[in-house]
């Protein structure tokens, strides 16, 4: 009788842990939230496939049970190659993790129009495409979450980074009306908005900085070449931290439709929400010009 119990009671678990084991795609895992995010819920016991551009880089998923997926998400074929592949493979598509993302700086009037279609092309239409990939198979289904990793800056704002700064706050406005739209479908969308975290695209950024500063009228803004984006890395929070707040969000059984997390992400959501516009520009130009 003993035994008998005791195997219902492991049988139950296995129900249960199978039931909370998600199918899980995350864009951007090569580096920084993307991958401290997989290494989490791969640990969790959840079945992650990462899409990366930098294919090499990205090859250590499959060395820690999840699964390495060379993607583009400004390229379609790459975004449906991945997609079908998870649903060959697992049959189903519980969550979406839009992570990819690049940040373009420079002053909004040095920056290129190339360029600034460039950022938006990666930071909102590559999202949409993804998006509008994993849907098909979350309505079937009648479940899913889709998370998309917005910024703080999403809600506020600092110079040098005004097409990054747009794509973002478009991003929230769209996910806003997503969320509105596929909720009777059973499919959550959640905003996640870091705020300083050590990851790499600062280095991304400095290309740009490159790029434009030369000859600048916004030089003021741009600093002296002994300003590196590293020296301030002290004071930025570990992107595990954002990894955990994914998790908390997958788990939850109604999430939160937004989440913010990270080092200065609390004071400046705050002082956005409380301060005029022109005194929180006076705030913003005093701490980065």
């Amino acid at each position: 009788m003993f035994k008998k119990i005791v195997l219902s009671i492991m049988l139950l678990g296995a129900i249960f842990a199978t039931d909370k084991q998600k199918v899980i795609l995350i864009t951007g895992t090569a580096h920084g939230i993307g991958k401290s995010t997989a290494q989490y819920l791969i640990d969790k016991g959840h079945i992650v496939y990462g899409g990366d551009i930098l294919i090499e880089e990205n090859l250590y998923l499959n060395d820690i049970g999840g699964v390495a997926l060379e993607m583009d998400v400004t390229k379609q074929d790459h975004v449906d190659n991945a997609i079908n592949k998870i649903i060959a493979e697992q049959g189903r598509i519980d969550v979406l993790v839009n992570n990819a993302g690049i940040a373009v700086g420079s002053a909004i009037e040095d920056v290129s129009m190339e360029d600034a279609l460039y950022q938006f092309e990666v930071n909102l239409f590559g999202i949409g495409r993804t998006v509008k990939a994993a849907l098909p198979h979350m309505r079937a289904q009648g479940s899913g979450t889709i998370i998309n990793i917005s910024s703080v800056l999403g809600k506020v704002y600092n110079p040098l980074y005004g097409w990054y700064v747009s794509s973002k706050h478009a991003l929230e406005g769209w996910s806003d009306v997503l969320r509105i739209e596929v909720e009777q479908f059973g499919i959550d969308v959640v905003i996640i908005e870091p705020g300083m975290i050590k990851t790499n695209i600062g280095n991304y950024s400095a290309q740009y900085f490159e790029k434009y500063s030369k000859n600048s009228a916004y030089a003021n803004f741009y600093g002296s070449p002994d300003d590196k984006e590293e020296n301030s890395f002290d004071n930025y929070s570990d992107p595990i931290v954002i990894a955990k707040v994914i998790n908390k969000a997958i788990d939850a059984k109604n999430p939160k439709t937004r989440y913010s997390a990270g080092a200065y992400s609390w004071i400046l959501l705050t002082m956005r929400s409380i301060l005029p516009d022109k005194w929180f520009d006076k705030l913003i130009v005093k701490v980065t010009g």
